[in-house]
């Protein structure tokens, strides 16, 4: 923007405490410094719903390079030269790091999963004749995605225009608003495209309330982007889990007793990571046992990242499933289907609305030659590798949110679909271009879609799983407004109309769709909604991944050979981005299961390999061939 500066963040240098004092004289007298945001000039900052911690600390800390000033200068370089010279100092105070030594004094996290005690477990898995208990750990791990933490804010008088990378627009307008202490309606957030969001971006971070802050004191258009170690110990990340799971069978493999407990931590006030969540609903059994604890650790917010909950919680349990298929003597796929289900174990007369889990293991299982496996354990060599077979279920909800678009039509038949929407390299414009398309009789070149914009109508976002389902369904509720408005003006019966290439039909009679606009430009505007579908109905997706590992006996080694999915998640809107979702998931899974863990100095509390050097992620070296099996699904009960 003209006139625009830049503003780099201070972090705190400790994980617990407060600030003494803060020397700001070299910093304001170092070349091109505008301004120097703190809390003591910042004015009043409220707390948003959906942050932990505060955007701008002080004098009490938190976390580690919790953000607790913004140097604000002519170039990008003055800013991060004269944020050097701000001399802070601290008075530390002892904090918890250690979830294993925090695990004794966890509590129960009420408001977001509550404990499922279904039939009686102790006494059957006391009964049952084959048993499993197991504790498994998960680390800490990091989105580390590309792009950064980065914002632009811009103040015209009261009224504040914030550039962002966001994943949830009216989320974040509502908590940036609280945090600035000003009216929603006075807040616009833009957010056209994101790369690489995983759940990291569905709420501002200190990056957009700096930004804003800076802005503000400076009167000028102000640029934040956060440094790489920023990121990793002031955003959010996966928390460490511990997981007791027991599970008890009959002798033929059909399970009595389920029990999954968790333990997770987060700072004050925060939420736990629903690892167990999974075990309430993905297989069968009369008795079962659910909970979740949340200790108070002082590091950096734990929060949602790529599947918040499943993506440990499923590590543990398919891990549990394929030990207890060895005590079994069963083959892990046929252990599964065994268990699978068409009702939610815990209310039997509240049916899935669809579920092919079976369909999935046992097209992966045939696709992948998985009868060619040797199911005794390090039998199959090449040489010094051990060659082994997997199998793991995949399961999430397919959460339902309202979501809302507006509708154009103009005189040369174009339409253009206005939506709050966001497209995190998922193929929203896609997909929102291919329902309106489809909805008006256009081609896809006759449609403009125009996302990330506050100024548009509310959307159901990117996240949750719910991105694509209902922010299409929004759209196909906007266009037939619009279908009905077009009919309208041309005096054709709505309900009978035919929308097809390019024309509208009615009656024998056939008029280019841009003549109803003639006059003036229709616009048109409503939402999906869905009333109670989902108490009557459990609506959820699955898959199954199938891998082929090599193992250097000697070395530890480990080689990814093949992979492959089979997914079951209603009907496809595009093949073509869902298998590049898809990819992406196994990748980050390869990354998860193999190499992704921040290293926590329990000591001092803070990440230590907070950059891409020393966080380990998947590279193209690491990852083999993918493939990806769509099943043929509808589930009316999901969206129009």
């Amino acid at each position: 923007m003209p006139n625009q500066a830049y503003g780099v963040a201070v972090g705190s240098g400790i994980a617990k405490g407060r600030i003494a004092s803060m020397d700001l004289t070299d910093a304001q007298a170092a070349p091109g410094v505008i301004a120097i945001v703190t809390a003591e000039n910042a004015g009043t900052l409220g707390q948003g719903k959906y942050n932990t911690a505060k955007l701008l600390a002080g004098p009490d800390i938190q976390h580690y390079h919790q953000a607790i000033a913004l140097v604000v200068a002519e170039t990008f370089e003055q800013a991060r030269a004269a944020a050097e010279r701000v001399k802070v100092h601290y008075v530390p105070t002892e904090g918890a790091f250690d979830l294993a030594r925090s695990r004794e004094s966890a509590v129960e996290a009420k408001d977001q999963m509550a404990d499922v005690s279904h039939g009686d477990f102790a006494a059957a898995f006391a009964a049952a004749p084959v048993q499993l208990d197991q504790t498994y750990t998960t680390p800490d791990q990091a989105h580390a995605m590309m792009e950064p933490f980065a914002s632009m804010a811009s103040w015209q008088g009261d009224q504040l225009t914030l550039w962002t990378s966001n994943q949830m627009i009216d989320w974040s307008v509502t908590d940036l608003a609280t945090t600035l202490g000003v009216p929603k309606e006075k807040v616009r957030l833009i957010s056209p495209y994101i790369g690489g969001g995983f759940g990291g971006k569905l709420f501002i971070r200190a990056d957009a309330v700096l930004a804003a802050l800076g802005a503000r004191l400076s009167g000028r258009p102000v640029k934040v982007a956060l440094a790489r170690p920023m990121m990793f110990n002031n955003s959010t990340h996966r928390p460490a889990t511990i997981q007791r799971i027991r599970i008890g069978a009959t002798a033929d493999g059909k399970i009595t007793a389920m029990g999954h407990e968790g333990w997770s931590g987060d700072l004050p006030g925060g939420k736990v990571e629903r690892a167990a969540q999974p075990s309430k609903l993905l297989y069968a059994g009369e008795n079962r046992l659910v909970s979740m604890r949340l200790s108070t650790l002082d590091l950096p917010e734990g929060n949602a990242m790529r599947a918040p909950g499943e993506t440990p919680g499923l590590m543990a349990l398919e891990i549990a499933m394929d030990e207890m298929a060895e005590k079994l003597k069963l083959d892990p796929v046929e252990f599964r289907v065994r268990n699978d289900t068409q009702v939610d174990p815990t209310n039997p007369k509240r049916p899935y609305s669809t579920r092919q889990l079976i369909e999935c293991l046992r097209t992966g299982a045939a696709k992948f030659g998985w009868s060619k496996r040797h199911a005794q354990p390090g039998t199959q060599r090449e040489g010094r590798w051990l060659i082994g077979m997997g199998v793991g279920v995949a399961f999430r909800n397919n959460n339902l949110v309202k979501s809302g678009a507006r509708v154009r039509l103009n005189d040369q038949g174009v339409v253009t679909v206005e939506t709050d929407m966001t497209d995190i390299g998922t193929g929203s414009y896609t997909i929102i271009g291919q329902t309106a398309a489809e909805m008006m009789g256009v081609p896809l070149d006759k449609v403009v879609v125009l996302l990330g914009d506050s100024s548009f109508p509310v959307s159901a976002g990117s996240g949750g799983q719910f991105g694509a389902n209902c922010s299409t369904a929004g759209v196909y509720a906007a266009c037939v407004k619009l279908r009905e408005a077009v009919a309208q003006r041309l005096d054709m019966n709505p309900d009978e109309a035919v929308f097809a290439e390019g024309e509208v039909r009615f009656a024998g009679k056939s008029v280019p769709l841009g003549s109803a606009a003639q006059a003036s430009e229709i616009v048109a505007e409503d939402s999906i909604e869905f009333a109670g579908l989902s108490k009557q109905y459990q609506q959820s997706t699955f898959g199954a991944h199938f891998v082929e590992v090599a193992v250097d006996s000697a070395t530890g080694e480990t080689r990814v050979r093949r992979m492959l999915a089979v997914c079951a998640a209603g009907r496809i809107l595009n093949p073509t981005s869902a298998r590049s979702q898809v990819i992406g998931a196994m990748t980050m899974g390869v990354g998860a299961a193999l190499m992704e863990e921040l290293a926590v100095d329990k000591r001092v509390g803070f990440f230590v390999n907070h950059d891409l050097a020393g966080y380990e992620v998947p590279v193209h070296a690491d990852i083999p061939h993918q493939e990806v099996i769509f099943i043929d699904e509808m589930d009316p009960m999901s969206s129009p």
